[in-house]
């Protein structure tokens, strides 16, 4: 289907090297856009070639709400003294796991003298506005745009000497970016000259980088649902939530508010340890591991630990830290977000797809009886839920 990108710029990605430390980060020479559309409530983050459409980009990441970050690299102040860049370095971040991926801009650098690494006002406001929309907020971008141009933001040393802004570009109506925007770069947009700036290695310091593309994220989410939907077995049951989703036909409670702390705490607390083995399987080995490493080896996992480490996290951890990191899983805003977005999915349509996706047997097919229309609102939540019990029963 067409994209309409909500905000589209020049920036390259990077190769990391995690062989030695600092890493050390090397921009590919290919010229290329970042851009962020919308699609079903959900902020896309993509990276293509300048050649290719805007429809096939190569990175294509759907972001939950506060849960990515795209931040610029600290030349001043870096983690290492020795992990210095001479490019102007964004790293895209999430919350919810280690993962780094590592882009350089591909603009005309606007720093005094020449300094290759300088963050000028303008590349500052195009990496705030990006993290703004990752975390959820409305952003004119246009407005954002034009208020640093027309107040002289931009710092450039020679006004006649470089692009003006047609190598970042925003779009859409500031309520409804959601909606998508009118522009960008457009489908076919193929980009001017390509900018090449510090073509050397940039050395990122702690950041590293895992390529991914929008199927194996896919498959990711689906395999953690699915996790957890198995992880159900032997569940004495699921307590209803005080606030309601106000449904076509039908109020139910948001999946958010059946597996809320309160209810799955102390279902936890009750489990046997055996119980709280199999739980464990479900969890990201990333984490696992992590919960034994500590907060001064967060750092030091940059891709998915082995087999051996994760079995070894396992056997160190007493039957109390295992209870304890489940505990905190279940608390953590991600766990919460992820519900709500499948109960969003579901409530828009998604049952028939999403149910097919993680093998849960919903009546009719997720369809309206006797039709061809997904439910939806509250009656597919529920429908859903009903169907995870089914299947659950079924199985034991």
């Amino acid at each position: 289907m067409p994209i309409s990108p909500i905000i589209t710029f020049k920036a390259g990605i990077c190769d990391v090297d995690q062989s030695s430390k600092p890493y050390k980060v090397t921009p590919q020479a290919r010229p290329g856009y970042i851009y962020l559309y919308s699609d079903d409530d959900f902020i896309h983050f993509c990276w293509r070639p300048r050649d290719a459409p805007a429809d096939e980009p190569e990175l294509d990441l759907v972001m939950i709400p506060e849960d990515g970050h795209f931040l610029p690299y600290d030349t001043k102040s870096p983690a290492q003294a020795s992990a210095k860049t001479n490019g102007r370095i964004f790293s895209l971040k999430f919350s919810s796991s280690s993962q780094r991926h590592i882009f350089w801009l591909q603009s005309k650098p606007q720093g005094p003298n020449g300094d290759p690494s300088f963050l000028s006002p303008r590349d500052l406001k195009i990496g705030e506005i990006v993290d703004k929309l990752l975390q959820g907020y409305e952003v004119d971008v246009n407005r954002e745009l034009a208020s640093l141009s027309s107040s002289g933001g931009s710092n450039r040393r020679d006004d006649g000497d470089d692009e003006t802004m047609e190598d970042v570009e925003g779009h859409g109506d500031p309520n409804a970016h959601h909606e998508g925007g009118t522009g960008g770069a457009g489908p076919d947009a193929t980009g001017g000259d390509v900018r090449r700036e510090g073509e050397d290695a940039r050395e990122g310091g702690a950041d590293g980088a895992r390529a991914a593309s929008a199927t194996n994220a896919e498959a990711d989410a689906a395999a953690v649902v699915r996790n957890f939907l198995d992880s159900l077995k032997g569940t004495q049951g699921l307590a209803g939530g005080q606030a309601q989703a106000q449904a076509q036909g039908k109020s139910y409670p948001l999946l958010n508010d059946l597996l809320e702390p309160s209810v799955t705490i102390p279902m936890l607390d009750s489990a046997t340890d055996e119980y709280v083995d199999n739980l464990l399987n479900y969890l990201p080995s990333t984490v696992i591991v992590m919960s034994q490493q500590g907060a001064s080896g967060a750092d030091a996992i940059e891709i998915e630990p082995s087999a051996a480490s994760v079995e070894a996290a396992r056997q160190t951890m007493s039957q109390d830290q295992k209870r304890a990191l489940l505990k905190k899983v279940l608390r953590s805003p991600q766990f919460t977000q992820s519900l709500a977005s499948l109960t969003i999915a579901l409530r828009d349509g998604g049952l028939p797809n999403i149910s097919t996706a993680l093998g849960v047997q919903v009546e009719n097919g997720g369809m309206v009886r006797g039709g061809t229309v997904p439910l939806g609102g509250g009656d597919a939540v529920e429908a859903f839920v009903e169907g995870v019990k089914k299947t659950v029963q079924k199985k034991k």
